[in-house]
């Protein structure tokens, strides 16, 4: 696996080795020897899938609160997503950054998004299977959302279609508005 930084610290995308022939190919999509060497801290409890049968379907900006924050890992195994993650940690010298990536079944890419960075992404194709792994339970009392429109983060979604959003991602707030209690530095 190659792991490579992006401008988000802690942020990190990685690329599995893929071995193929005639029959197709294999690659480890997880390895925990490979994120410990790496110095990406996780334990893994949770395992989710989502399918979104339209392109232009947006999910997010997602978060959990410090009590019940998670780290995701996220892949795409069924057509590409536009996947995003934004510094929402208070006093970070890129707070309200953002990174964007394709994830795709073909590159069979993944996105390393640690504790304090929201997460969102949006489908580039129809039928989009999404799988990622989380560190901590889902909390609905502690589980926050951040407007994936937000002209202060200007994210540039690749899709030029008015998304398909569910109600909650209708009504999420804009980052200065939205509750949230990471701190820059703080050990999460």
């Amino acid at each position: 696996m190659n792991i490579n930084k992006t401008k988000l610290d802690g942020v990190v995308v990685i690329e599995p080795a893929v071995f193929g022939d005639h029959r197709g190919w294999f690659m480890e999509t997880y390895s925990d020897q490979t994120l410990i060497q790496a110095g990406l801290p996780h334990s893994f409890v949770q395992d989710n899938h989502s399918f979104s049968a339209s392109k232009g379907t947006l999910r997010g900006l997602h978060y959990q609160l410090n009590q019940q924050a998670q780290t995701k890992l996220v892949r795409c195994t069924r057509g590409s997503i536009f996947d995003v993650a934004v510094d929402i940690r208070k006093g970070s010298p890129t707070f309200g950054g953002w990174v964007g990536i394709e994830l795709s079944a073909d590159n069979k890419k993944q996105l390393y998004v640690p504790k304090g960075f929201a997460h969102g992404f949006m489908t580039l194709t129809d039928d989009v299977e999404v799988q990622y792994k989380v560190d901590a339970l889902y909390s609905p009392e502690h589980d926050r959302g951040i407007s994936w429109n937000d002209p202060e983060l200007a994210i540039e979604w690749p899709v030029d279609l008015i998304p398909v959003l569910s109600a909650k991602d209708e009504q999420a707030p804009l980052l200065k508005e939205a509750e949230n209690d990471f701190i820059f530095g703080d050990k999460q």
